[in-house]
């Protein structure tokens, strides 16, 4: 008689790093080819297990050195608990737990909480990692989402179109420590949504449709740099993690030429204790040279690997770029090219990061950054400060955009000279840098024009550090005229829309005299002055 598992066939869809355009794990997903077997396991949740167990035995007789990404609903891991089958199944492919992403999906009404959280305890005990899966699209509480604090959450590409949930969404991911993913992405634009939201891994018939083999063959669509607008001085490090090559600490030499020789995509190899925390790295050129030459093989061919290995370089999941450079310029100048670890909070390998991916990166970023600076001040110019504000107004976020010069400044150049008048921008210009933040963007536009870009609440903060100081140029007195445009969510449709309410704000400002602030909203008539008076007296004047 002809069992379910006779007509049970898996794909392997892969998980792509948006950063560094490479596969970060491939999930594995049930196909049968006829029956109801999915509906099944549904309602009996020792067949959802064995699916999961065949899916990982299934990955292992495709011989994939990807990590691995796993399905089960939430009601079978709070019957089962700790998934036995799965464990097993992991134990017998010769795999580590932490290679294994457990993909927990709704529904999750009506499963008991408790014994769900119990059961992913066990699983993270083990070293398995929990992904959220179907968030935004399914009936995961929140309460519950922070109570499992997944290691990744998987948003439907149905939410990109609703940019305040997504944001949220990665804030949240920030301050749990979660990595986001986006499924189901099926065009370019989708893509570019996801990555402009902030997720760092995705996965869609736009890179690979599921197919029977495992594949590492992705398209990625060419999407803007981070540095086409700002970039934050400290890009994460989970931005560029790769998967890990792990064996264990005592496997020979023999072992691990075997691995590398079969996967040429692999640059090393980690060996790590029973708990996963990394004790040697191997470098591939290093060790098979050593290997190949005279009697190499017949010296270390039997004996540990480790022998032939080096002290693993390792960095915290929460570290940036920067502090990968730092690792990698404070080792031996040999080993310049080697892979880094990134661990987690137990000291656990939860892939590598390479030198290549973050020299490329941050020097893309510099470069393009550089090109759009203004020679004066080293601020970003106008195309860097329009293209934020067109991201904050996609992303739903409400904004203030502030124009900033300076009073009579011909005057300035006239009487003091050119040279004065460079040094008061210069120092203007550095002013506005000291706000930056998150929250603040500052642009140099052209001669004494700064624009501003800045959440409502910063405005009052700003205003003081530049109106309260004292500027002077050539031993004369300089005021300074502020413009802002409050723009509530939703208020003006891009930067051009902006720029053309706040122009009649910069006449209002440039017409009281000495230092002023004038402040309008988008969509309303009028405006308030908030510092100086105008010539007859009145702090609040009308809108032309």
């Amino acid at each position: 008689m002809r069992s379910w598992t006779d007509s049970l066939r898996f794909a392997f869809q892969p998980v792509v790093n948006l950063t560094t355009g490479t596969v970060a794990a491939l999930e594995i997903l049930a196909r049968p080819e006829h029956g109801d077997v999915l509906a099944r396991a549904r309602r009996e949740p020792e067949l959802d297990g064995r699916l999961a167990a065949l899916a990982v035995g299934d990955a292992a007789r495709k011989e994939t050195l990807l990590p691995l990404h796993v399905n089960v609903f939430a009601g079978t891991l709070a019957d089962l608990g700790g998934l036995w089958a799965l464990r097993d199944a992991v134990r017998a492919a010769g795999r580590l737990p932490w290679e294994v992403t457990v993909d927990v999906g709704p529904p999750f009404t009506h499963v008991p909480h408790r014994a769900l959280l119990d059961g992913v305890a066990a699983l993270r005990d083990e070293g398995f990692r929990i992904c959220a899966d179907g968030v935004g699209d399914g009936d995961l509480p929140l309460r519950l989402l922070d109570d499992l604090a997944p290691d990744l959450v998987k948003l439907d590409a149905s939410l990109l179109t609703r940019a305040a949930s997504v944001r949220a969404m990665r804030t949240l991911c920030e301050e749990s420590g979660a990595l986001l993913a986006v499924e189901g992405v099926e065009s370019e634009s989708q893509c570019a949504a996801a990555r402009d939201a902030g997720a760092q891994l995705a996965q869609g018939d736009l890179f690979a449709p599921p197919s029977r083999l495992p594949t590492s063959d992705v398209y990625l669509p060419r999407l803007p740099s981070a540095a086409d607008g700002f970039r934050p001085a400290g890009p994460s490090v989970r931005e560029f993690v790769r998967p890990a090559a792990l064996l264990p600490q005592g496997a020979s030499a023999e072992r691990v030429r075997k691995l590398l020789t079969g996967a040429p995509e692999v640059s090393g190899v980690l060996l790590v204790d029973a708990a996963g925390v990394p004790v040697r790295s191997v470098q591939r050129d290093r060790f098979l040279l050593s290997l190949s030459a005279r009697y190499g093989h017949a010296l270390y061919a039997d004996r540990p690997a480790a022998r032939l290995g080096d002290p693993p370089r390792t960095v915290g999941v929460a570290a940036t770029a920067w502090e990968v450079l730092d690792v990698v310029a404070d080792g031996e100048r040999s080993r310049t090219a080697d892979d880094v670890a990134v661990v987690d909070d137990k000291g656990r390998c939860v892939g590598v990061v390479r030198l290549a991916d973050l020299v490329r990166a941050l020097a893309e970023s510099r470069v393009e950054e550089a090109a759009g600076l203004n020679p004066l001040t080293r601020l970003p110019g106008s195309d860097a400060v329009t293209g934020e504000v067109d991201r904050w107004l996609a992303q739903g976020r409400g904004l203030a955009l502030t124009w900033l010069d300076i009073d009579g400044f011909k005057q300035v150049n006239d009487g003091a000279g050119f040279a004065a008048g460079d040094e008061l921008i210069r120092a203007v210009g550095r002013a506005l840098a000291r706000t930056e933040s998150e929250a603040v963007r500052v642009g140099h536009i052209g001669g004494d024009d700064f624009l501003v870009l800045a959440a409502p609440e910063r405005l009052d903060p700003l205003a003081a550090a530049m109106l309260d100081a004292p500027w002077t140029a050539g031993g004369r007195a300089v005021t300074l005229s502020l413009a802002t445009l409050v723009c509530p969510p939703g208020s003006v449709p891009d930067h051009r829309g902006a720029a053309a309410s706040l122009a009649p704000l910069k006449r209002a400002a440039k017409a009281l005299p000495g230092a002023s602030w004038v402040c309008g909203q988008a969509g309303r008539a009028g405006y308030v002055v908030r510092r100086g008076t105008a010539a007859d007296g009145t702090a609040g004047v009308p809108a032309p």
